[in-house]
């Protein structure tokens, strides 16, 4: 909808408290399997210590960081296909085309540049925005884990998506 207004960049190690206010709010946190109250700390070290294979999208507005995704290659010599990602947009630039742009951003670094024929993730069930963000880029159920976490004081089932890459 506003994707011209969202830049998509690498993150630099002086997001991290960006990213910590990011990850504070109840309703980010709630639909990932990040605990509440992360620490700067920890942020630090995130950013500080990335893994072999693993990506760390930004998208700002206006210089502001208003969400993140990160993206893993999987390192196994039989699943190097194939990636998992993580994905949260600022509760305020929500359906504003933040998630649309780290998304696409991600695909296109898959797609074109690692040689990843399988992007996998695991989603509540009840995070319907999410869901249909995935469906619009070619994501599909492929199955559902009950009790997959807990959260809230319960326990909430999600769902696999995957995407294929089809040959051109």
């Amino acid at each position: 909808m506003f994707m011209e207004n969202v830049h998509i960049r690498h993150v630099e190690f002086s997001d991290y408290p960006a990213l910590q206010q990011l990850f504070a709010h109840p309703q980010v946190y709630r639909d990932t399997l990040q605990l509440p109250l992360p620490s700067l700390e920890m942020w630090a070290k995130k950013i500080k210590e990335i893994p072999a294979g693993m990506h760390n999208l930004v998208a700002c507005i206006d210089e502001e960081i208003v969400g993140q995704l990160t993206v893993e290659a999987n390192q196994r010599a039989r699943r190097r296909h194939v990636a998992t990602f993580g994905i949260a947009v600022d509760v305020n630039s929500c359906r504003k085309g933040v998630g649309s742009a780290l998304m696409a951003a991600m695909i296109d670094l898959c797609d074109n540049w690692l040689n990843i024929q399988r992007i996998e993730l695991t989603v509540f069930v009840d995070n319907l925005a999410a869901i249909a963000l995935y469906r619009k880029f070619g994501f599909e159920i492929e199955g559902t884990s009950p009790r997959y976490a807990f959260r809230d004081g319960q326990f909430v089932n999600a769902h696999h998506m995957g995407r294929i890459k089809i040959p051109v």
